[in-house]
């Protein structure tokens, strides 16, 4: 569903992307781990058009979206969650729901849409009529999720879902994911908890420095000795 071949991006003088290439196969769960700085933020900046590579191709279902402006990008199905969830606080959890489906004009799909996703979430149903900045993290987070949903994606892009998060909410957030993707969603999850990451991705990629430096199944990396000893507390 995306092929992402030998993108390199700059801020200013910063190499920040040294020849990224990855695939996420339709259906799949793909994560991309690595600690702070690896890139794997900037990575997904440009797959959703926020940056612009200077060089390389990003095809979505065939396409070449590299330089495609963002809210184009969205429109072809192809949605990101953002870091730090950006939800709309003076907003309420309707309204915000509402805006993730601007782009649309079909009305019945939009109200199925959003049964859908009060069923997905049934804590939003319960406070579709606060404003969104008086929610908990988690909340916030299943927001996030939730408005990029109403997109009508076909592939979700997830920005550190768990960030901030209790152990228990965290969870809570996988198992959505998890419920989500077996709906047919396409996923590509860029995660610091390289655990939970990798027990749901069916591959992944191991990021440093804005390389792709190993790459495998989410099974094979878990046991993987250096990713175990780099990422995984040993």
């Amino acid at each position: 569903m995306l092929t992402v071949e030998d993108i390199n991006v700059y801020y200013g003088a910063i190499h920040a992307i040294k020849g990224i290439s990855l695939d996420v196969p339709d259906g799949e769960i793909v994560a991309l781990i690595g600690s702070n700085g690896a890139g794997k933020s900037t990575t997904l900046r440009t797959i959703s058009g926020l940056m612009k590579p200077k060089t390389g191709k990003i095809l979505y279902e065939g396409h070449d979206i590299a330089g495609v402006p963002a809210h184009k990008i969205v429109g072809m199905g192809l949605c990101q969650v953002p870091e730090g969830r950006h939800v709309f606080a003076n907003m309420t959890v309707l309204e915000n729901l509402e805006l993730g489906a601007y782009l649309r004009k079909d009305k019945d799909g939009i109200a199925k849409d959003m049964d859908d996703v009060f069923k997905k979430f049934p804590r939003l149903l319960e406070r579709k009529d606060q404003l969104s900045g008086t929610l908990s993290g988690g909340e916030q987070q299943m927001l996030a999720m939730g408005r990029a949903l109403m997109s009508n994606a076909s592939m979700l892009m997830l920005d550190e879902p768990s960030m901030g998060l209790s152990p228990l909410l965290v969870q809570e957030i996988f198992d959505i994911i998890q419920n989500v993707h077996k709906e047919g969603m396409t996923i590509l999850l860029v995660e610091q908890n390289a655990q939970m990451a990798l027990s749901v991705a069916d591959r992944a990629y191991v990021l440093e420095t804005g390389r792709v430096v190993m790459e495998g199944t989410g099974a094979e990396l878990l046991t993987n000795e250096r990713v175990r000893s780099a990422y995984l507390g040993g």
